[in-house]
């Protein structure tokens, strides 16, 4: 069951958070996919902290909710977000994320990473495994969920839609397919690449109940979230509506946020720590 415990402004405090903590990271790494990172900020969090049935100490429970972060670059908040709620030692990750003989690279590998459910960097593979593990879970009469976060761009990998019929046609109401929505991939916008419009419609043909969010205003995302796990008829696909980028200071919402190197601009990531601990991200939207 959800944490109602936590309230949405606590929820916000984790998100800021966890910027400040992305940001660090990538920093201390020299470089990183920081765009695609910071726009599932409030996702991660609002997933760790209220939604996910986990346990840190027993990450390999077999009852968990499982999290598949297909778009594994952007293991950049991943990483910390998990060190964050308890898995790995926040530090280490800041100070070791992406080095030389570390067990973070840049992108999840799920043999190393405590809490890490899915290795993840191949984009068009996450759906897939998250449906298998799906039926999986209700072979075994297990009451869990596979929520499988994508990127947009990566919604153009053919190998989703084989997923997506398969989740129609075994009825997996325990998968929740999550589209970080930044609008941008390594390319360009992703309507100038590979046109994805109508995104809705297309999750809809295959069976999908679709749930629109701000991805970036926490309280729209509590709600997504909540109607999604509320949801019993099949499996869901949230489409959350981001900015690439969001909180970083001369990236956000660009195409340029999607690999970036801090390692030699301290005064940037001070401007950036410093942006995100006054701005409201609800006034960005996404």
């Amino acid at each position: 069951m959800p944490n109602t415990n936590i309230s949405i402004d606590e929820l916000k405090n984790l998100a800021k958070e966890l910027r400040i903590n992305t940001i660090e990271t990538t920093f201390n790494a020299t470089s990183g996919h920081i765009g695609g990172s910071l726009s599932v900020v409030e996702m991660l969090i609002a997933l760790y902290f209220k939604y996910l049935n986990i346990d840190p100490t027993n990450p390999d429970k077999e009852d968990r909710d499982r999290l598949i972060l297909s778009k594994g670059h952007a293991a950049l908040s991943y990483v910390p977000c998990l060190a964050m709620r308890g898995y790995l030692d926040l530090e280490e990750v800041k100070s070791k994320f992406n080095k030389t003989n570390s067990k973070y690279g840049m992108h999840p590998d799920s043999k190393k990473i405590r809490g890490c459910d899915c290795s993840t960097g191949s984009l068009g593979h996450g759906l897939p495994i998250g449906a298998g593990m799906a039926l999986g879970l209700k072979h075994k009469g297990l009451d869990s969920k596979v929520i499988v976060i994508t990127g947009d761009g990566e919604c153009q990998e053919g190998s989703n839609y084989e997923a997506l019929m398969a989740a129609n046609h075994y009825k997996l109401n325990n998968l929740i397919w999550i589209i970080d929505r930044n609008h941008f991939e390594i390319d360009g916008n992703t309507e100038e690449v590979m046109k994805l419009e109508p995104l809705d419609k297309k999750a809809e043909a295959f069976g999908f109940k679709v749930i629109k969010c701000k991805g970036n205003v926490m309280k729209d995302v509590d709600k997504a979230l909540n109607e999604a796990w509320n949801y019993k008829e099949g499996p869901v696909c949230i489409i959350s509506d981001t900015s690439k980028g969001a909180g970083a200071v001369g990236y956000q919402g660009t195409v340029l946020s999607h690999y970036v190197s801090l390692g030699d601009n301290p005064k940037d990531v001070e401007k950036m720590i410093n942006y995100i601990k006054e701005t409201d991200m609800d006034t960005i939207g996404g």
